[in-house]
């Protein structure tokens, strides 16, 4: 779309929530998912430039589980090397998610039809060399593709080192001639490794001064770490402590949720509360808590004239801040950013994305020593 009213009409044909971006985009730059109509004029008047030379897209926006590929084609073959899936759902750039190798949710009929599809785009496009596949596959296993980078991408160093092949070396050898047959590879999709490879994404927010650290469809991380182990989650332990996350089982959890977050977030915070963890809260979700059974205690917010939640973060005692933004609403409270900034100012670990808060409890529960009673037989 060219004008504003063109980007208005396509919203109101695919329907909200949509995706909006300019044409040409590296790293997510200036994506936002946008819910209603007059934050879609809001973005497409202030967040770009608009002409005929920079057309924006507004695309549907499809909530789902993303996967990821890098390939390599011959003109006449493709090689993938390993299937990644990211731990956090999509609207969440895929370098910024948790990513592992192999994948452990999606079907059998999933990865054949990606394979499938990677192979005929491979082919059809005439790629030679290296590229980069993004997919999202919906809670009915419908798989779409999100785009195709005919390039390398970030990912190709922890495919290499998680799956053993110098995929780099590969393509480089095709680029000059040397097809994949004659390199030794018959095969489209080789047999997965035996252990769990997981990509963990570094940030640089205590040194980027007034960043918000919500994570979007915008690039936000600066590197990654890998960490690899015959167990899912202690492969993931040790590349959230090699990425630098404080990774704690034990003190207090302060929660400040979207009221779109609130149900699926209950059985999550119950966790933290179950394993020992005090619940701090801002006033609506703390009583949502306190009325599903979890004791909280109730923090002022700086909108509420408080600056209670504040000093809560900086006294030293809170291990782990999690904060949503709505998304369907599209409203979004200048309280989250500062409890965000605050958090990060803190060296508290931050979690803004409820897939994260889930791995971190499964990783948590996997190497917290649980406490039992001595039988009396």
């Amino acid at each position: 779309m060219t004008n504003i009213e063109e980007g208005i009409k396509a919203a109101e044909e695919i329907g909200c929530p949509v995706l909006v971006h300019p044409s040409f985009v590296l790293g997510g730059r200036s994506m936002q998912i946008v819910a209603k109509e007059e934050h879609l004029r809001h973005y497409l008047k202030t967040a770009v430039e608009i002409n005929k030379d920079k057309p924006v897209l507004v695309d549907q926006y499809i909530c789902g589980k993303e996967v990821e590929i890098d390939a390599i084609c011959d003109g006449k073959e493709v090689f993938v090397p390993g299937i990644m899936e990211p731990a956090e759902r999509t609207g969440v750039y895929s370098g910024d998610s948790i990513c592992v190798y192999p994948t452990f949710s999606i079907s059998q009929k999933v990865k054949e039809t990606i394979l499938d599809y990677t192979e005929k785009l491979g082919i059809c496009i005439g790629i030679v060399g290296l590229f980069n596949i993004q997919f999202i596959v919906d809670k009915e296993q419908n798989v779409f593709i999100i785009e195709v980078n005919p390039r390398s991408s970030r990912t190709v160093p922890c495919l290499s080192k998680a799956t053993g092949y110098p995929l780099a070396d590969i393509a480089t050898k095709v680029i000059l001639g040397k097809n994949l047959k004659a390199q030794g590879i018959n095969e489209i999709y080789p047999k997965k490794k035996q252990r769990w490879y997981v990509k963990v994404p570094t940030f640089s927010f205590s040194k980027l001064n007034g960043m918000d650290t919500y994570l979007s469809p915008e690039m936000k991380s600066t590197g990654e770490a890998i960490g690899y182990d015959k167990k899912l989650h202690r492969a993931m332990y040790k590349a959230m402590i090699a990425s630098g996350i404080r990774v704690q089982n034990y003190g207090t959890v302060i929660v400040t949720l979207a009221d779109e977050d609130k149900e699926e977030a209950l059985p999550l915070v119950s966790r933290f509360y179950d394993m020992g963890f005090n619940i701090e809260a801002t006033s609506l979700t703390g009583e949502y808590l306190r009325q599903h059974g979890i004791r909280t205690r109730i923090l002022g917010k700086p909108s509420e004239g408080s600056a209670e939640i504040l000093n809560a973060i900086r006294a030293g005692y809170v291990s782990y801040v999690i904060n949503t933004r709505a998304i369907l609403s599209g409203i979004h409270y200048e309280d989250g950013a500062a409890i965000r900034n605050a958090a990060t100012q803190n060296n508290i670990t931050m979690l803004t994305s409820l897939d994260t808060v889930r791995v971190l409890l499964d990783v948590l529960e996997e190497v917290t020593i649980g406490v039992s009673a001595i039988d009396d037989e």
